[in-house]
Formats: C-alpha cells, structure tokens, sequence
C-alpha cells in the first residue's frame, strides 16, 4: 500500500512537469490522474487497490459518528424517561479479527459509544464482555457489533 501510495505521489509530481505548472491544483489533478492509473493497472500488475481501504476508513470513521449519534439520543431518552426501563447486561461477543490491534480497535469503539463498555477479554483473545446498559435482546446485539464496527474494521484490515 505505501508503494502505490508513493507511486501515486510520483505519477502526480511527473504530470507537474509534464504540463509545467507547479501549484497545488495541478498536484491535485495529477493525483487523481495518478489514481485512475492505478487502478486501471491493478489487474495486470495484480495488487489490491490502496484506495478501496482509505475509502472504508472513511466509513469506519462515518458508522462510528453514527453509532455515536444513536447512541447518545437513546441514552439521552433513557435519561430523561421519568420510569428507568432498562435490562442492563452483559454479554460475550466472539469476534472473527485475528489481530491484537483489530480486537483493541473494536473494543474501543464499543466503549467510546455510550451506554456499553468493554470489560474484559477471554484468554485467547476472541472474545470480548461487553456490558451494555440497556440490551432487551442480546443475540440482536451481538448481531448488530458483528454487523457494524467488526465488519467495517474487516474491510479496513483485511
């Protein structure tokens, strides 16, 4: 990835040259020139496209905000409801990420949404506890983590 990335840089300062404006624009230009390249390329030179990870970076980072509206309006209407009706809980979630940084990245994104909490891994690692303040239906949970933030951080990673 960091070779196409430089590649990327080199193919735009070469269309600098080329048309002999040196400004930030023909550096843009140049770049998406440079991309366009790259990925007509990719099947005949046979390496993944480094693009298509910076693009589910940006919704990883997009599902989080999500996640983190949605989350703050139900714990906003937990809050202000005059009767408390939650089912605090906690539960297991198995994760399918094989990498110490995957699983760190997913807990922290559980914890940083309120209302859960990672509390705690299993012995190997794939496994993570994660205590929730209100989970009516916990196998809709553990559906809706492997669904949304494992997913996305797959596509990243993977």
């Amino acid at each position: 990835m960091a070779f196409q990335i430089l590649l990327n840089i080199g193919l735009a300062l070469i269309w600098m040259l080329l048309r002999a404006e040196y400004t930030v624009l023909e550096f843009i230009i140049g770049y998406i020139v440079g991309l366009g390249l790259l990925f007509v390329l990719r099947r005949f030179l046979h390496f993944d496209f480094y693009f298509r990870r910076i693009t589910a970076f940006i919704k990883l980072i997009l599902l989080f905000f999500y996640k983190l509206i949605l989350s703050n309006i139900d714990m906003t209407m937990i809050i202000l409801s005059p009767k408390m009706d939650i089912q605090p809980g906690i539960i297991a979630v198995p994760t399918k990420l094989r990498t110490d940084w995957e699983i760190t990245l997913l807990a922290n994104l559980i914890s940083l949404t309120p209302g859960t909490l990672t509390m705690n891994f299993s012995e190997d690692g794939r496994t993570l506890y994660v205590h929730s303040i209100h989970v009516p239906d916990k196998e809709k949970a553990i559906k809706e983590i492997h669904e949304s933030f494992e997913k996305a951080i797959m596509e990243v990673t993977h």
